[in-house]
């Protein structure tokens, strides 16, 4: 089955040629200028995922997020030229999947936009595994290239939280508040201090990540190099 995009942006010239590589990538194409045509052409054929500009003429990309995530959970991209680290972390807390600064490579669009639609697929069997990382959710056992590897209640957590968001940003406050809770949300210090753990516990170098990535200002992912 095809998977239907919608595109939102107000540049007709960088419209059309987006729609022209995601038609050419085999994908089903619906497109919008405003935030109110957005909203409405979600709202009237549901979208499977989202390529949304930060910056429309009747409000912000932001604005689109958070009101599509009070009744859709189709996987939103943000592509802007606005690559400030606050509007990045603004556009993902109100609930896009990943980000994309323009001007960028449209295959890193294109692998960014599959990977958002393989999250947002169903279900799969409880064991989940990033490259040599396998989580088993079951037995809450984590090892690596078939090593048992003991990891504290919280590391796992937050192994677990980016498993199930492979390739996904999330950022310090999403980490913070789904691990331990709203009181921690500004804590990214307390996030840095795990997160150094984890990278020596499963890193073959901690000092050179491969597979817990720091995003700086924002965030961390868990990726699985090619």
């Amino acid at each position: 089955m095809t998977a239907r995009i919608l595109v939102v942006d107000d540049e007709p010239q960088f419209l059309r040629a987006l729609a022209t590589n995601l038609r050419g990538a085999g994908y089903e194409i619906e497109t919008a200028t405003t935030a109110s045509e957005a909203l409405n052409a979600a709202a009237l054929r549901p979208p499977d995922a989202v390529v949304l500009d930060l910056l429309l003429p009747d409000g912000t990309g932001t604005d689109v997020c958070r009101e599509l995530r009070t009744w859709s959970d189709a996987p939103i991209v943000v592509v802007s030229a606005v690559g400030d680290e606050p509007e990045k972390i603004a556009a993902l807390d109100a609930g896009a999947d990943d980000y994309v600064t323009k001007p960028f490579a449209i295959g890193e669009l294109l692998a960014r936009l599959r990977a958002a639609l393989r999250r947002a697929g169903p279900p799969g069997e409880p064991v989940v595994e990033v490259g040599p990382i396998r989580i088993d959710l079951d037995k809450e056992a984590v090892t690596v290239d078939g090593r048992l590897v003991h990891v504290t209640p919280h590391e796992y957590r937050i192994l677990r939280l980016l498993a199930l968001n492979p390739g996904k940003l999330l950022t310090h406050r999403t980490i913070l508040r789904e691990v331990w809770g709203p009181a921690y949300g500004a804590e990214s210090n307390y996030l840095h201090v795990y997160m150094s753990q984890l990278r020596r516990k499963i890193e073959p170098d901690p000092t050179r990540p491969r597979y817990l990535l720091t995003e700086p200002g924002a965030g961390y992912r868990l990726v699985a190099p090619s």
